[in-house]
């Protein structure tokens, strides 16, 4: 088994440095461990910053792509990717040590198509801590996972035709949910892996308000707008700082 790791990026200078120097330690670990290779893609997906060149100079492989679109980058990641098995991360998480030899350990089961690595977030505002930790346990309660750190074997990959191109949002929550249909068709399972998790960056969370907190974590909100670019020009418009 080899490991793809797939990073879609748009506009990332502040943020990718860190998250690769994270996931370079947790290659040089799965490889000291386990003798496992793995490269890492970033896709840049039309930046205008220096993101590609910090990828570059951080070891990853980088990969253009003009049209913005999440789904779209993962995808393009994939295509490019020489790895058995396919680790989708955000371009502003941190990752612990351990990350790709644990997901190597639940992948060494065959019945395992993918999963996905628990997800904990630490803004500053209290309020703001406690209303995604009420969310991080509905979503574990709904069966739901978030694409900060998804992953799934190249062929199920293929057969699922990876991630939705439509979607602007909640793609990464549509994959999942059909990649635990498909194990469920075939008499397989999906790992979701929680005795380590990943850390986003909060920092659209720390400076939008309360309200707007509310409306654009709304699972309706996103239902009814997720095929549509405009609502979301903080991800592909709007530099998050």
């Amino acid at each position: 088994m080899s490991i793809s790791v797939i990073v879609p990026a748009y506009n990332e200078e502040r943020y990718i440095g860190e998250t690769l120097n994270h996931l370079n330690r947790a290659k040089d670990y799965l490889l000291k461990r386990k003798g496992m290779s793995t490269e890492i893609i970033v896709v840049d997906n039309d930046g205008t910053d220096s993101t590609a060149s910090i990828a570059l100079s951080s070891g990853a492989k980088v990969i253009k792509e003009s049209q913005q679109n999440i789904a779209r980058a993962r995808n393009v990641g994939a295509k490019g990717a020489s790895g058995s098995l396919l680790v989708f991360i955000d371009a502003d998480v941190i990752v612990p040590e351990s990350l790709l030899w644990r997901i190597s350990e639940a992948m060494k089961d065959e019945g395992c198509v993918g999963g996905a690595v628990d997800t904990i977030y630490q803004p500053r505002k209290l309020w703001l801590k406690a209303y995604l930790q009420v969310w991080r346990l509905f979503g574990k309660l709904a069966g739901m996972a978030q694409g900060a750190t998804q992953f799934c074997r190249g062929d199920i990959y293929a057969r699922l035709c990876g991630y939705d191109e439509t979607m602007y949002m909640g793609e990464d929550v549509d994959f999942y949910r059909r990649l635990k249909r498909f194990a469920k068709r075939h008499h397989a399972r999906v790992c979701f892996i929680q005795e380590i998790q990943v850390i986003p960056s909060t920092r659209r969370f720390d400076r939008w308000s309360f309200w707007r907190t509310l409306v654009w974590t709304n699972p309706l909100f996103i239902i009814i707008f997720r095929r549509r670019k405009g609502p979301w020009k903080e991800w592909y418009r709007t530099i998050a700082r």
